[in-house]
């Protein structure tokens, strides 16, 4: 029988493993879904991979799964990070949702001179990053950062780790990345007000720091995080 739901779950998983439901999980596959006991369900905790579960017990506020066999092994994106000016809720969810599809292992909002959202619900947009790993298939879930601001993430940048920097200034030709090595990454996206001078400034005297223009068009910030990520993981990442 094939799983109908895969559901993120955050205990251990493995042969023989008992796994307790809360409410809202029971809820869900229970009333919205209609599933009862003997009923199988996918799950993945972002470490021990995928496992097929079966319904053992089934209840309005809870319910137990047992787990069978693995049916996937734990897939870890490539070592990138993106960094990202948060906007209007729907396209920062919209952000969120496409990073986790398309393969990254860290999502960090961060404040810039220009950010027009002064604030992020975190748990909400970690929550929204779990529902985005449970349709893609995926058996990781990114860890998504509070806000922080840029300055502070620039002061602290780990060493080894390269920043690729779509600028905006630098509309024309799309820049490929010819010549960069794999390794440790991160794809950094401004506000819809562009980044300040100060902060163009800095980046560029930062070595780790790659600018490239992302086309000919300047393009919002949600398009801007999905063609970076498409330009990284062609070039750099697991798509190839």
């Amino acid at each position: 029988m094939d799983a109908k739901v895969r559901l993120y779950v955050d205990q251990p998983l493995g042969q023989g493993q008992a796994v307790a439901l809360g409410a809202d999980q029971a809820h869900y596959l229970f009333s919205v879904m209609r599933l009862g006991k003997g009923a199988v369900v996918s799950l993945f905790n972002g470490r021990d991979g995928e496992w097929r579960a079966e319904v053992a017990e089934a209840g309005k506020r809870g319910g137990v799964l047992v787990c069978d066999v693995r049916t996937k092994a734990l897939l870890m994106p490539p070592d990138l990070w993106l960094l990202f000016a948060p906007i209007k809720k729907a396209r920062t969810d919209f952000i969120v949702e496409k990073a986790v599809e398309m393969g990254v292992r860290r999502i960090v909002p961060v404040q810039t001179r220009h950010t027009n959202s002064e604030r992020i619900r975190q748990d909400r947009l970690q929550a929204h990053a779990v529902e985005a790993a449970e349709q893609c298939g995926g058996t990781y879930v990114p860890e998504v950062a509070d806000l922080v601001a840029l300055d502070r993430v620039l002061a602290g940048w780990p060493e080894g780790r390269r920043i690729l920097w779509c600028d905006e200034s630098l509309v024309g030709a799309a820049q490929g990345l010819a010549g960069a090595e794999p390794g440790p990454w991160a794809i950094l996206i401004g506000p819809e007000g562009g980044f300040s001078e100060g902060e163009k400034a800095k980046l560029r005297a930062m070595p780790a720091v790659l600018p490239v223009s992302l086309g000919p068009r300047i393009l919002r910030a949600d398009t801007a995080a999905v063609a970076a990520l498409v330009l990284w993981q062609a070039a750099l990442g697991d798509w190839r």
